[in-house]
C-alpha cells in the first residue's frame, strides 16, 4: 500500500503505549491496532484529529505516502 502508518514511531517518540492512546482517544485497542499495523482501509478525520491531539503531532507525522515499487 502507498500510505504508510507511522503510529508506532510517534508512540515511541512520546513514550506512550498503545493502550494509553486508546484510552485518550476513546477508540478500542483492536481498532487502534488495525490502524497501527497498516491494515485499516480508512480512518475518519475525527479519529485522526483525536490521535494528533493526544500525541501532539500533525497528520503528516502519522501518515506517509510512499510510491509503490513493482
Amino acid at each position: 500500500m502507498s500510505i504508510v502508518v507511522n503510529l508506532d514511531v510517534m508512540l515511541a517518540k512520546r513514550k506512550m503505549r498503545l493502550m494509553e492512546l486508546a484510552d485518550k482517544v476513546g477508540i478500542s485497542l483492536a481498532n487502534l491496532s488495525i490502524l497501527k499495523t497498516g491494515k485499516a482501509k480508512a480512518v475518519r478525520f475525527s479519529t485522526l484529529e483525536s490521535i494528533c491531539r493526544a500525541l501532539e503531532c500533525q497528520p503528516g507525522d502519522i501518515l506517509e505516502f510512499r510510491e509503490d515499487r513493482d
